[in-house]
């Protein structure tokens, strides 16, 4: 998997952020080997902080800099091809056992396509967890993984557990499986001083692929004789594939130079590699004469590391840890020295006053998004002075006229059945799937057919009891069928549907008996593959002895499935 540009040694560096003043001077990457080397200063997050980490830093132990302070690990990594069953739930015990190992806590989203990581610990447990996952598998995965650290945060800021979330993609745009694009074909990787060069350039677009609520608080603002800003209005990852198929947006990427860029990268990954595939497989968009695709190397984070005065960026980072937004360190450090007045780009959704944190558990109770909300507004709220009702929306739900989540929920629906009708339909006239797997190997659907190979290669689990039931679920409550799911997952001889005792609507899962051991181990070796456009959860289930198994009338053939719509 290219993750980024290779460097000149064997492995991409662990990069130290831009929140560390390191001893050999600011703006220094080390090797991956340089683990230990010392710094010099410490960061200050939060006003409240502020004393006690600069009391941190001047009295800083040699042997651990770190000590009492948090360090935050941020990294992902694609793998390519797809991890089978078994390594994919091998990589998740590894992760987590030396994550406890290391005393490491946070959020990991593992995937049979890779990992995404926003972890804390101490400086030199994240440093040892890298060093251990270096080591994991016999494909090098983790050999070339950039990892960005942060330094000398507060305490405060440490996760108070370690989750490890099982997840069919590391970032969910709903490409998963065979609607994957190649991740192999991205777009071009530019360190920040080129993608900064770059923004300057004419008949250049400059795609924001986050979410718009991160953009309301910061965005980058490129030269007005260079590139234009796009901001998608996205509220979540999934809608970016059914706006990049938008009219109104091909045009807009007419005849550009197309630059993307997010928080960290991985966000640019699966983008860049879509609209590539586009341009590949559907005509009218290689009609488009797009000059070419680029993404930010390292994100935002990694820019603020070359250009800590914010360079082309205005406003604040919006970030998924407990430091919840910062500015470029430069600007950052003014404003906290009162050198420098603080300047907004959002505005309070109560009161519109300029704003940019975050805060509180309140969202917009249209969409459900981060509510933007300033705290004396905030506080009114909670005093019961000054109620925050359901007329305060987020700007994007006030700007499309969204007043209810019947409204946002149809919007949704009706766009997302139009792109899933045109994809169908620009399958079957290429006789490809997104990921490149033929048509005919595939229902309508992307169901697995039994003479062919699935684009993640299936390796039967050990079962070295010999179980032959197996528990299916998140299938589609609404087109799952016995003959789609037999096709699937070969070797079925029984099938017991799970409905509600009261409806009798089908809840998406079943138990089902298999013709052989081996028949189970293969389909076990299938858990998460994509039918119906979700994702399948397979595991054993061994029969209990209580009831009578298989039951009465589960028979394949020989049953009908009626499920009410």
């Amino acid at each position: 998997s290219r993750n980024d540009e290779p460097s000149s040694s064997n492995e991409l560096p662990i990069i130290d952020s831009p929140y560390v003043a390191e001893l050999d001077g600011p703006g220094a990457i080390h090797s991956a080997l340089d683990f230990d080397k010392t710094r010099s200063d410490s960061v200050v997050s939060t006003d409240k902080d502020a004393n006690a980490n600069a009391s941190a830093g001047a009295n800083m132990d040699p042997d651990d800099p770190g000590k009492g302070l948090t360090t935050l690990l941020l990294f992902y990594q694609y793998v390519e091809p797809p991890w089978d069953a078994q390594t994919y739930h091998a990589a998740k015990t590894f992760v987590e056992t030396i994550g406890e190992k290391h005393g490491i806590t946070g959020r990991m989203r593992v995937a049979r396509e890779g990992l995404n990581c926003t972890l804390t610990g101490t400086y030199h447990g994240i440093r040892a967890w890298c060093r251990d996952l270096r080591t994991f598998g016999d494909r090098d995965e983790f050999k070339k993984t950039e990892f960005k650290l942060t330094d000398h945060l507060p305490r405060g800021q440490l996760f108070p557990k370690l989750h490890a979330f099982e997840v069919t993609e590391i970032v969910n745009y709903g490409l998963g499986g065979t609607r994957a694009p190649p991740i192999g074909k991205t777009g071009v990787h530019l360190e920040p001083e080129d993608y900064h060069a770059k923004m300057g350039e004419k008949d250049t677009v400059i795609i924001d692929v986050r979410n718009h609520y991160e953009a309301n608080i910061g965005k980058f603002v490129p030269p007005k004789t260079g590139a234009e800003y796009i901001d998608p209005n996205m509220r979540k990852s999934t809608e970016f594939p059914v706006w990049l198929d938008k009219p109104e947006t091909k045009e807009m990427l007419k005849n550009k130079q197309v630059l993307m860029y997010c928080t960290g990268g991985v966000r640019c990954e699966r983008a860049s590699a879509l609209l590539r595939h586009k341009i590949d497989t559907e005509d009218d968009v290689k009609g488009l004469g797009i000059k070419g695709v680029y993404q930010l190397q390292g994100g935002i984070d990694k820019y603020f590391k070359h250009f800590p005065d914010g360079g082309n960026w205005a406003g604040k980072n919006y970030v998924f840890d407990k430091r919840f937004a910062h500015a470029p360190p430069a600007v950052e450090g003014k404003e906290r020295a009162r050198e420098a007045a603080e300047e907004f780009m959002g505005n309070c959704e109560a009161c519109n006053k300029p704003w940019d944190k975050y805060r509180g558990k309140r969202r917009c109770p249209t969409c459900g998004v981060p509510s933007l909300i300033c705290y004396e507004c905030f506080k009114a709220d909670q005093d019961n002075t000054r109620k925050l009702g359901r007329d305060v929306r987020c700007d994007l739900c006030v700007r499309e006229g969204i007043t209810s989540k019947r409204q946002i929920r149809e919007k949704e629906q009706r766009e997302l059945e139009e792109y899933e009708r045109k994809l169908r339909e620009k399958d079957r006239k290429l006789g490809v799937t997104t990921s490149g797997q033929m048509v005919h190997e595939t229902t309508d659907y992307g169901n697995r057919n039994t003479n062919t190979k699935e684009s993640y290669e299936v390796k039967p689990v050990p079962n070295p009891e010999g179980i032959t039931r197996l528990f299916l679920k998140n299938m589609c409550n609404k087109s799952m069928d016995e003959a789609t799911l037999i096709a699937f997952m070969p070797g079925i001889t029984h099938i017991q549907w799970l409905t509600d005792w009261q409806t009798g609507k089908f809840l998406g899962s079943a138990f089902v008996e298999m013709a052989t051991p081996e028949d189970a181990a293969r389909g076990v070796g299938m858990d998460g593959m994509w039918v119906l456009n979700r994702p399948i959860k397979v595991k054993f289930q061994k029969a209990d002895g209580k009831d009578l198994w298989p039951p009465l009338g589960s028979e394949v053939g020989q049953q009908v499935h009626g499920k009410e719509q």
